[in-house]
């Protein structure tokens, strides 16, 4: 038994410094492209819209929430493949995020609608 693996049942005294990282790394990956996904849908339907002004509008909204979430999910992906033992997300980049990515999914709703 290593170290690591503690005695008994319990969850081991050590942090995985390898796999962890690079799984949460990949998630923020993903939400990102899915995020870039929502961003496009909404230039499109900017350009093939009936009313332009609104569609206008949401396309603008929709690139502005992407820009910002791009821009937390790349610092923190920068953080998690650099430091050997990353910081936590702090409470303001955490809940800008959450925002970023429930908002742009309202406007996919809207886009479907």
């Amino acid at each position: 038994m290593t170290a690591d693996q503690g005695s008994g049942g319990g969850a081991p005294s050590g942090r995985d410094r390898g796999l962890q990282p690079q799984r949460t790394r990949l998630a923020w990956r993903r939400t990102t492209l899915a995020c870039t996904v929502v961003a496009v849908l909404a230039v499109r339907a900017a350009l093939r819209a009936d009313e332009p002004v609104a569609a206008a509008l949401l396309c603008a909204v929709s690139c502005g929430l992407w820009l910002g979430f791009l821009r937390i999910a790349h610092h923190r992906i920068r953080v998690l493949a650099t430091a050997d033992r990353p910081t936590a997300l702090t409470p303001r980049h955490a809940t800008a995020a959450a925002v970023c990515a429930a908002a742009l999914a309202v406007c996919a709703a809207a886009l479907l609608a």
